[in-house]
């Protein structure tokens, strides 16, 4: 007994460190981390080292928990100004794109599987969810600077598209599972009406959950040390409950983690750092087992009609789901285009694939091989395309920082005022005799191995050491003022124009020198407001405008969200490529009024010619002579 305890902790620490050292490999070529973490638990499953591992409901619960602290962490580092920017078309894409991905990849499997239409459905559901830590790490692995809206928009996306197709998941099982062959009507009522309830119990919980996580952690002086695994546990609570009521718990806890990440909470930054390791943990784990529990000698026996389904969910179910949830949306044609391809599968499809093992289905084991050979499909050509595909649809802007080090200290018995230490950069603002605002208050510098009073040093040098008291959510600006200069790709020298323009000037300027043709309301705009109001209200960095024969360029936008800085151009300089699909609302429209006009013009030229023929013009008549 013993002896066996010692075996199953060495071959479990030799996994995961093996998982850990993967990630190196990850980073050195840009290959997706998890598709390594699931050949590590291939390679030492039945059909490899020949570890044997067929518990279902271990494998399930086991997952269940690692996604819950995913989400949660998930909720906790996204931003309220990235779900504010990025709700409408993600929580679109999170529950109408779910559903018409499910109902079009259902009717293919249908087709190409020997199974049942709900028996297909349910497969579609299971693989309907997207995995966005494959996509974020390869965005970090490839140094991809992607446009904030995208970025947001795909964030937002994964963290709220998992409930959905797990509901789905769970309740096609239970209604295949009792045999039962309802009406098509019915079933729709049954889902939308259980959908609901599902969705708002946890929506609830989650809230109040993450409300009492935040006030519990502020009341109670808990140790650093035990702060992190309380609200670990907390937010596991929350998860527990939701389920518990019928509500969705991965909802729960993902808007739990939303609310206490978005909340004056003590403690952030040891509790960012801590979450941090704890999803990585979560990932690894969930995937190795996911990996073992796999039987690859099985695959071989629908490894086409998988490969084939794999390959109609990435080029027809993904992009005709997203451009029809994003048509009323006038987003560019190049961002929609990246947000269908970047609809990555992973560990959440395999573990949703268990479930009908857990029914009882008789295809269970079908369906299971069938998603975790798609979810290797998705991550081997989509993984490995994110980069250049991001580059060739002009999605990629340069850097606003160079490099910055910098490091978050938590001080003790304070709940609003956080430490920073900053090294001076060369080349950086401070550098150049930059002032340090009047809110933050240096109090210690070191150089050369001396401390001194910051009010002693008089101009900071590179290499110095400034340790800054400053109110928790501090601006950015400091990063600014302490970052080097960002280096720019020679293929980006040009990206923000030939020259800077005050966004305060008055657009009638621009009139004046460069005749866009502005409409007369237009010339009464500043150039930021103009710029603006052309970006639909909203600005954001890198974004672009063309106005005739030149094009304006956001180089930054302040804290509030207004342009600081734009750049002028005399043609256009973003490499971007012409998608002919993935129009948005508008330019249908757009498209459908040139069309209009264009079959107008050739009807009226008809209507012309054909007045001409039945009205001919009238000859001059001549004049007779009348004979005797």
């Amino acid at each position: 007994m013993e002896h066996g305890i010692y075996l199953v902790t060495l071959v479990g620490a030799a996994l995961v460190v093996a998982a850990a050292f993967s990630s190196l490999i990850a980073f050195r070529f840009g290959a997706p981390l998890l598709l390594l973490f699931l050949c590590i638990g291939l390679a030492t499953g039945t059909d490899g080292l020949g570890i044997h591992f067929d518990n279902a409901r271990f494998a399930y619960f086991a997952g269940s928990l690692a996604l819950a602290v995913i989400l949660f962490d998930s909720g906790f580092g996204t931003p309220l100004n990235a779900l504010r920017q990025a709700a409408g078309p993600a929580l679109s894409l999170a529950t109408f794109g779910v559903l018409l991905t499910t109902g079009l990849f259902g009717a293919a499997a249908y087709y190409l599987l020997d199974l049942t239409w709900l028996e297909s459905f349910l497969l579609g559901a299971a693989v309907a969810s997207t995995d966005a830590a494959a996509v974020f790490f390869l965005l970090r692995a490839g140094e991809i600077n992607l446009r904030e809206r995208v970025r947001s928009t795909l964030e937002v996306e994964s963290g709220t598209n998992d409930p959905i197709a797990i509901f789905l998941t769970i309740t096609l099982v239970e209604v295949i599972a009792a045999n039962t062959h309802p009406e098509a009507k019915v079933l729709v009522t049954d889902l939308a009406v259980g959908f609901l309830v599902n969705m708002g119990l946890g929506a609830v919980i989650g809230i109040l959950g993450g409300m009492a996580i935040v006030r519990l952690v502020d009341r109670l002086n808990l140790d650093h040390g035990l702060l992190p695994i309380f609200v670990l546990t907390l937010s596991l609570m929350v998860f527990a409950a939701a389920g518990a009521v019928g509500g969705s718990g991965f909802l729960a806890v993902y808007l739990a983690g939303l609310i206490a990440g978005n909340s004056d909470i003590r403690a952030v930054t040891i509790l960012k750092r801590f979450q941090d390791g704890m999803s990585w943990l979560a990932q690894i784990i969930m995937f190795l087992i996911l990996g073992l529990f796999a039987t690859p000698s099985q695959f071989p026996a629908i490894l086409v009609p998988a490969v084939l389904l794999g390959l109609f969910l990435i080029f027809v179910a993904r992009p005709v789901a997203v451009w029809l949830c994003l048509v009323p949306f006038r987003l560019p044609r190049p961002e929609v285009a990246f947000v269908s391809w970047v609809g990555l599968r992973g560990a959440v499809s395999i573990l949703l694939a268990i479930t009908p093992l857990l029914g009882g289905l008789e295809n269970g084991r079908l369906i299971f091989n069938t998603a975790f050979i798609i979810v290797l499909v998705s991550l081997v050509i989509q993984g490995w395309t994110v980069g250049p595909l991001a580059r060739r649809l002009g999605l990629i802007v340069p850097a606003r920082l160079g490099p910055l080090d910098k490091v978050e200290l938590e001080l003790p018995g304070s709940a609003h005022h956080e430490l920073l230490a900053y090294r001076v950069a060369p080349g950086s603002p401070v550098a150049r005799g930059e002032r340090i605002p009047r809110w933050a208050r240096p109090s210690l510098v070191l150089r050369d191995g001396r401390s001194m009073r910051f009010q002693d040093m008089g101009r900071l040098a590179a290499g110095d050491h400034v340790y800054i008291f400053v109110p928790d959510r501090y601006p950015r600006l400091l990063d600014k003022l302490f970052a080097s200069r960002a280096v720019v790709d020679p293929e980006d020298a040009d990206f923000f124009g030939a020259f800077a323009v005050d966004p305060s000037r008055s657009a009638e300027e621009l009139e004046t020198a460069y005749a866009p043709g502005l409409t007369e309301a237009e010339r009464k705009l500043t150039i930021g407001d103009l710029v603006t109001a052309r970006l639909g209200g909203h600005a954001e960095y890198a974004d672009r405008v063309l106005l005739g024969p030149i094009e304006l360029i956001v180089r930054d936008v302040d804290d509030k969200g207004r342009i600081a800085g734009l750049g002028l151009s005399f043609e256009p300089t973003a490499p971007v490529a012409r998608v002919p699909v993935f129009l948005s609302a508008g330019e249908i429209r757009d498209r459908i009024a040139a069309f209009i006009r264009n079959r107008r013009k050739p009807a009226e030229a008809r209507a012309v010619e054909a007045v001409a023929e039945i009205e001919p013009v009238p000859q001059p008549v001549e004049k007779t002579t009348g004979e005797g």
